[in-house]
């Protein structure tokens, strides 16, 4: 299935007004944010001292309830993906944000690229000389039978450099473990190629162990697009040849020199690997 823009524009209105419908977000002085809730979940902002290099580690924790599921950078054909602001005037800059590996969510009525589960968003954060809060909102969507727009705003007092926080580092240490690997020369991809009338790619990778289930193969193409339909898959040890339809993409779209990813979850790993087309 071809997963484009994640809200057909009628949606987006209802959800918009839902939204807007919602009690008002609260935010908090501390090291770590409170808890902000939404009728689907609820999420927070953790936050460690800066290093010597101004460096801070954070992570947005987001927890949906029982049955409902949140995003992943490219969700899929009707949510909404993560979006994270700081506040400029606090010194603090977004410097990335890590996706912990997601699943692909379908069950007939939706087909999602998501998180049905706790996660947290590792982010990597810059602070200038001085900095002591953390002033930052989130966007995401979380959806059940709809789709509710959850945004919330926290403000976080940034500890000193020597102070212990084994809790929250253990919370961002978990997200981190959670986050797909660099290729490698054991788990990698060895080569891919689009067809002629763009309507398929076929990817050959390498798998780190012989196994005999199939991995899933999610395609990240242009911004908003997201593709996961295998036509083929053929493990053979370590190797895996596997095509994935390609459906709609952007008017006039011209390939070349663009560049895709490919993420090849295989049980409990998973890269991320880039797809240049010269």
């Amino acid at each position: 299935m071809t997963f484009a823009s994640r809200i057909q524009r009628p949606l987006l209105v209802a959800i918009t007004a839902i939204g807007l419908s919602l009690p008002a977000v609260c935010s908090a002085r501390a090291e770590t944010s409170a808890w902000v809730d939404n009728v689907g979940g609820r999420m927070r902002l953790v936050a460690l001292a800066p290093d010597k290099q101004g460096k801070i580690r954070a992570g947005l924790q987001i927890e949906p309830k029982a049955g409902w599921i949140t995003y992943w950078r490219e969700p899929g054909n009707s949510g909404i993906p993560p979006q994270i602001t700081i506040a400029p005037e606090t010194g603090v800059t977004l410097d990335g944000i890590g996706y912990p590996i997601p699943k692909h969510i379908a069950d007939g009525k939706v087909d999602d690229i998501g998180y049905d589960a706790p996660v947290t968003l590792p982010l990597t954060l810059s602070a200038k000389p001085g900095t002591q809060e953390i002033k930052a909102q989130a966007f995401i969507g979380i959806c059940k039978d709809i789709c509710v727009p959850f945004q919330a705003d926290f403000s976080v007092s940034l500890p000193a450099a020597a102070q212990s926080q084994p809790e929250d580092k253990a919370i961002l240490d978990a997200a981190d473990a959670r986050l797909p690997e660099a290729p490698s020369s054991k788990f990698k991809v060895n080569k891919h190629a689009l067809s002629e009338d763009m309507k398929e790619l076929t990817l050959r990778i390498t798998l780190p162990e012989i196994g005999d289930t199939t991995p899933e193969v999610i395609v990240a193409g242009p911004s908003g697009y997201v593709f996961a339909k295998r036509l083929m898959s053929k493990r053979d040890g370590t190797t895996l040849t596997t095509t994935i339809a390609i459906g709609k993409l952007p008017k006039n779209y011209d390939i070349h020199g663009k560049s895709w990813s490919a993420l090849i979850i295989d049980g409990s790993r998973a890269i991320e690997a880039p797809l240049v087309f010269e």
